[in-house]
Parts: structure tokens; C-alpha cells; sequence
């Protein structure tokens, strides 16, 4: 007797991808700082760190964040503009879809900004939905015009390389080429010549220009892992290795140009972009096998609720102010309790949050862009 190899239905919305995306929202909305609550109070110093961006040159757990939610959202490319092409869906209209897309994200980076509270003087414009709106365009682009794999490999490739050269080779006036500082770097050069308003690093803007287009490297990389989550033709423990195997050999070559191209979150260089991707490979294949394979999916009930949500709670844990709210209702009870009470704060606040979710979740109410 044999047994058919078991394929997870491609057109079936994935859960361990919706977790996933809730997993990375987690660290932001507050999930972050309450490990380095709990670092501080364990004297796990290692861990702490972890929680804070790298000055410049090297690599933390909180420079992960932003790209894996870059390469999460390459993901769902193939799911969502994929499944409308084969439904023989008009390019011209997934086109203006995706071109609305982008300007969405960028009003709405803005908005984040506060520029619209705060007035256009001096405003900045880049922002961290900006640049996923960017990333997400032009790779939903090269998807659309260019669906075969080996097209986007290339075009994958064409990306990680062309910014290699752009910033090793290319001389920037009274700098020189391949001086990867904050002030040498390319990319703060083109920032502060084209980029209006304030610069978030003075000079330069790790949403900037060029950090932009080279971040569309690894929401390229997504859709080439939804490619292989979607396929009719391979068995889920193929998908889990075509993933896993592609992630470590990102890594691998990462960590070998970085000897002498290094990796950088604030000018995405392009080891920085293989990094993270490859860890984006890693984690899809492992949240896959274990949620969408194994079935064993009641523990990430929790992520799933932020995923389905994520630019909501983005948006609404920066204009509100959730701890202050929280305590209106469990202040009484934390404030006596001296650093244990700004740890249950950490906790509540997660919680209320949580619980918004929730509701939407029940609800059916979810913030499309």
C-alpha cells in the first residue's frame, strides 16, 4: 500500500504566513520592550542587546524586523497577484491596484511621520511604510511582467549585485568610492541632494532613496518563497527543503562577502539584504512545516490575530498612546509594585492591544492596503 505525498492545497490561505507576519509585529508592538525589561532583570545583558538596533556596522535581532515584514509581504505576492493572473485578471488593472498601493503606504508613512500634525517644514518624508510600499511595487512589478522563476532570479541577482557596485564602486564627490560611513556612504549622498525634508540620520535616512530600492532585493526574495509555497507540484517536505536550503546558502554567502562588503541595516547593503532574506527563508520554512504541515497550530492563535492586522497596529501603537490607556485601568494595581509593576505594565499593555485585535479578528474588520 502506498501512501500520496502530502501537498498543502496552494490556493488555501497559508496560517504559519499570517503567523509569521504576527510574529514580526509582536517585537514592535511591545513585545520588544518587554524582553528587555526582562533582560535588565535577569542581567542577561546578551539578551538586551539584541532588542537594539546595531550602530551601524554588524547585525541584532531588531535589525531582522522591518525586512522579514519586507519579505513576508513578497510572499503573498505570488497568492495574491498570481491567483488574479490566472483568473486572466487585466495587468493594466492589478497595475493601477498595486500603483495605489504604493501611494496608500507612502500617505499613510507620512501620517506616521507626523508631518501632517506638525506641518511640511523641516517634515520627513521617508518612512518605514514608504519603503515597504517601494519594496512592494516594484517587486509585485517584476512578478507581474516577469512571472517565470528564472526571470526574477535574475532580476533578483541584477539587484543584489548592481548595489554592490553602486555602493563599492561609485565615487562620492570629496569622499570617494566604497567608504560605507554614515557620511561616505552613497546613499546619504543621494539622500541629501534628492530627498526633500529632514533626514532621520541627519545625513542620511535608512528609509532613504537607494535604501528603498535596494530593500526591494528582499521582497523579491519573498516572492520567490511563495513561488515555492504555492506550487501544485512539489510535496510539502520539498517546499520546507527548497526553502531551508536557499535561506542557508543566502546566509552563507552573506556572511562571506561581508569580509569585505559589510553588512549595514541603515544603506541596505546588499549582505545585509542575503542575511535577512536568508533568515526570511529559515523562518517561512520552519513556521510552514509546523503550522501549515504538522497542524500543530493552536499556539500561534496569539500572532495570527496581530498578523491579520499588522498595519493597523503599526499605525495605531504610534499614534496612541496604549500604556498610558492601560493605565487608566491597571495603574492602581502596578504603580505599588516598584520594577515588577512596569513589567506587569509591559505585559497589560500587550495585553490591550491583543484584545483590540481580537475584537477586529471576531469581527471581520481588517485594514487592507
Amino acid at each position: 500500500m502506498t501512501t500520496k505525498p502530502l501537498r498543502t492545497a496552494p490556493d488555501k490561505r497559508l496560517q504559519s504566513l499570517d503567523a509569521l507576519r504576527g510574529f514580526d509585529m509582536f517585537w514592535i508592538t511591545g513585545g520588544g520592550y518587554l524582553v528587555s525589561l526582562l533582560a535588565k532583570m535577569t542581567g542577561a545583558e546578551w539578551l538586551g542587546n539584541q532588542m537594539h538596533h546595531v550602530e551601524w556596522t554588524g547585525f541584532h535581532f531588531e535589525d531582522l524586523i522591518f525586512p522579514l515584514f519586507m519579505f513576508i509581504a513578497g510572499v503573498a505576492v505570488p497568492f495574491s497577484v498570481g491567483s488574479k493572473l490566472e483568473k486572466n485578471v487585466p495587468k493594466r488593472r492589478l497595475f493601477l491596484k498595486i500603483f495605489k498601493r504604493l501611494l496608500l503606504l507612502i500617505t499613510l508613512g507620512i501620517l506616521y511621520n507626523g508631518v501632517f500634525k506638525n506641518g511640511f517644514t523641516d517634515g520627513r518624508i521617508a518612512s518605514v511604510l514608504g519603503q515597504i510600499g517601494i519594496g512592494y511595487f516594484f517587486a509585485a512589478l517584476i512578478y507581474l511582467y516577469f512571472p517565470a522563476l528564472k526571470s526574477r532570479i535574475i532580476w533578483l541577482a541584477g539587484i543584489l549585485v548592481g548595489f554592490g557596485v553602486i555602493q563599492l564602486l561609485i565615487p562620492v564627490p570629496g569622499v570617494g568610492a566604497g567608504v560605507l560611513t554614515p557620511e561616505g556612504c552613497i546613499n546619504g549622498y543621494i539622500d541629501r541632494l534628492f530627498l526633500p525634508g529632514r533626514l532621520y540620520g541627519g545625513v542620511f535616512d535608512p528609509e532613504g532613496i537607494l535604501c528603498s530600492l535596494s530593500a526591494t532585493g528582499v521582497t523579491l526574495m519573498g516572492t520567490i518563497a511563495g513561488n515555492i509555497l504555492r506550487s501544485r507540484k512539489t510535496t510539502d517536505w520539498q517546499k520546507i527543503g527548497y526553502m531551508a536550503a536557499t535561506g542557508a546558502a543566502l546566509i552563507v554567502l552573506a556572511l562571506l562577502f561581508s569580509t569585505f562588503y559589510p553588512i549595514i541595516k541603515k544603506c541596505w547593503t546588499s549582505t545585509f539584504n542575503m542575511l535577512t532574506g536568508g533568515i526570511g527563508f529559515i523562518l517561512m520554512a520552519l513556521f510552514f512545516m509546523i503550522i501549515d504541515h504538522w497542524k500543530f497550530s493552536r499556539w500561534a492563535f496569539y500572532f495570527k490575530v496581530i498578523g491579520m492586522n499588522s498595519i493597523f497596529v503599526y499605525l495605531f501603537t504610534h499614534i496612541i498612546d496604549v500604556e498610558n490607556l492601560t493605565a487608566y485601568f491597571v495603574g492602581w494595581i502596578v504603580n505599588p509594585m516598584g520594577e515588577a509593576g512596569t513589567l506587569a505594565m509591559a505585559i497589560s499593555t500587550l495585553a490591550v492591544v491583543w484584545l483590540l485585535l481580537y475584537y477586529m479578528y471576531k469581527k471581520n474588520i481588517f485594514l487592507r492596503v
